[in-house]
C-alpha cells in the first residue's frame, strides 16, 4: 500500500515548523517582496500552522504548501499566509487542500465564521471554493479582498486542538 502523494496536516514537529517558516519566508519575502526580511508577526504566537506535505519514497517528506489559522475572537477564525512552493503551483490541488484543511479544522474547533485576506489575483479561485468577497482592502501596498468561507461547504473536521503550552512552537 502506498502513501497518499500529498497530505495536509498541522505542523507539529520542530522540523515541520522550521520548513513551514522557511517556505513562508521564501514566498512572502523573497518572491513577492511583501515583507523585507521576515513575515513573522504577533499572530504567529496564537496561530496554528498547517502544511501540505509531499510524500516521496526517494526524496522523503517535503513541505510544499503552508497556511496558518487563528481565532481572532471567540468563534471567529482567520486563515492567512497561504502559499504553495513555486514548483507545485500547477498541481492545482495543494492550495485547495490547504484551504479545506484550514477551514474544516477551525470549523471543528467551534468556528462560526472563517475569514481570510486574499490577494486580488486569487479571488476567483476562492470563489470557486465557496467563498464570498466582503470588501476590497490594501495590505502592504497590494490589493486584497477580505473573504468569507461558506461553512456549509466545509464540514467540521475531527482534528484535536492542542492548547498553546502543548504545542511548543517557537516563532522567534
Amino acid at each position: 500500500m502506498s502513501l497518499p502523494r500529498y497530505t495536509f496536516e498541522l505542523a507539529q514537529t520542530p522540523q515541520d515548523v522550521s520548513a513551514y517558516f522557511q517556505l513562508r519566508r521564501a514566498i512572502f519575502c523573497e518572491e513577492q517582496g511583501l515583507f523585507s526580511e521576515d513575515d513573522r508577526d504577533e499572530l504567529d504566537n496564537i496561530a496554528y500552522p498547517i502544511i501540505a506535505v509531499e510524500q516521496d519514497i526517494l526524496a522523503g517528506r517535503q513541505v510544499v504548501g503552508i497556511v496558518r489559522i487563528y481565532e481572532a475572537e471567540h468563534r471567529l477564525w482567520y486563515g492567512g499566509r497561504l502559499g504553495v512552493h513555486p514548483r507545485y503551483r500547477r498541481v492545482g490541488r495543494i492550495g485547495k487542500g490547504l484551504i479545506q484543511k484550514a477551514v474544516t479544522t477551525a470549523h471543528g474547533w467551534g468556528c462560526d465564521r472563517f475569514l481570510a485576506t486574499v490577494q486580488r489575483q486569487n479571488v476567483r479561485f476562492f470563489q470557486r471554493l465557496h467563498w464570498t468577497s466582503l470588501q476590497e482592502i490594501d495590505i502592504c501596498g497590494h490589493p486584497h479582498h477580505l473573504m468569507e468561507a461558506d461553512l456549509a461547504f466545509y464540514p467540521p473536521g475531527n482534528e484535536v486542538r492542542r492548547v498553546m503550552a502543548e504545542r511548543g512552537l517557537q516563532v522567534s
